[in-house]
């Protein structure tokens, strides 16, 4: 069967493949990364593990693995459900959990009541990543689970780690921790070491190599060019204490409720509809997911850019698309900027929606 790109394999696009020579450790054995990990995570034997998330991801995946390692026991959620998920901690006397913040924001709108209705006193270590979680929805979670929150910042290229413990956030609010894995460098586009406070690309020296399988491109253009160091892209800095802040995404992918969205998708598609001229889709605040999607469109001479159309398009690729694909608010302009070589010139156009934040974390 050929592939189309509206019938491509993953939940979001093309899924990646991350390609390291293999560690020379027997078949018992455990992964040097795995038991970095077991560490990070406060794992102990016989802990209680809940997933909250789907294991199709890297990390609820490795999570899930090392606690049945440690002899755990683990709870699988077939489907987040704020109270369930509450519910499930009470009643099994949870020890140990993965999330991200969008979990984090829905269990904070359960009534005071409903929140108030279990006992979460088992809980040791709650850790959050796959997405940057929003300054006042941490603060309130530190503020009802005490501090057990742990957050990291990583990718599944694990060309670095960093983590910061709820005590550390406090102090530096916003934070994503210090580097605990990896050699950082932030560079600005001459690749000139950036000054603390001053945002530039995260790049890494990483303990293993690797490359992206089938995809040369990709590899080179994550590689400086005297090769010794990678990058996934991200932007950020270091306060004077050498602390990691986020301030941007890779690329212009889209980080909704920790699912990675690619907007190509679903840009290609509207622009075959009869009535679009152009379109750009990118990531827009969202309070509980983080980002959602958000197409501005240029539409054909006599389109009426009503909200009709703008619902008709939503529904146009919700007949084509998964919904968190879809966007969410269409937008319409006279004419989209393009570069003379055609390319979209997408990051004024986002950046007008994200106001004058430095950030592009909610």
């Amino acid at each position: 069967m050929s592939l189309t790109p509206s019938s491509r394999p993953g939940p979001t696009g093309w899924p990646k493949g991350i390609l390291r020579p293999l560690d020379d450790v027997p078949p018992g054995g455990q992964l040097p990364l795995f038991g970095f990990l077991s560490q990070l995570w406060q794992y102990r034997d016989g802990l209680t593990y809940l997933s909250p998330a789907p294991l199709y991801h890297s990390a609820p995946q490795a999570a899930v693995g090392l606690a049945i390692r440690h002899g755990g026991t683990v709870v699988i959620m077939e489907k987040f459900d704020p109270e369930q998920y509450l519910s499930l901690v009470e009643r099994y006397r949870v020890t140990h959990s993965q999330l991200v913040p969008t979990m984090f924001s829905r269990m904070l709108k359960l009534p005071e009541q409903v929140r108030s209705r279990y006992d979460l006193s088992s809980l040791e270590t709650a850790v959050h990543a796959a997405a940057p979680c929003p300054m006042p929805v941490k603060q309130q979670m530190i503020d009802w689970w005490v501090p057990i929150l742990l957050e990291y910042y990583a990718s599944t290229e694990a060309i670095g780690f960093s983590v910061c413990g709820s005590k550390e956030w406090l102090a530096h609010p916003g934070t994503v921790g210090k580097v605990v894995l990896g050699e950082l460098h932030i560079l600005d586009e001459s690749f000139a070491p950036a000054p603390p406070g001053t945002p530039g690309t995260l790049w890494f020296r990483p303990g293993s190599p690797f490359s992206y399988f089938d995809d040369v491109e990709k590899t080179v253009e994550s590689t400086s060019p005297d090769g010794s160091m990678v990058t996934v892209g991200d932007v950020g800095y270091l306060d004077d204490d050498g602390y990691l802040y986020l301030t941007d995404r890779a690329t212009f992918m889209i980080i909704s409720g920790g699912v990675n969205i690619y907007p190509q998708e679903c840009e290609n598609l509207l622009i075959t509809n009869p009535k679009v001229a152009d379109a750009a889709v990118f990531g827009v605040p969202n309070e509980d997911l983080g980002e959602e999607v958000k197409a501005v469109v240029q539409l054909m001479p006599g389109i009426d850019p009503g909200p009709d159309t703008a619902a008709e398009l939503i529904a146009f690729c919700r007949g084509h698309l998964a919904h968190i694909k879809c966007p969410r608010s269409v937008d319409f302009t006279d004419q989209l900027p393009r570069l003379p070589t055609g390319k979209l010139y997408k990051k004024p156009l986002r950046d007008s929606y994200w106001g004058e934040s430095r950030s592009r974390i909610v």
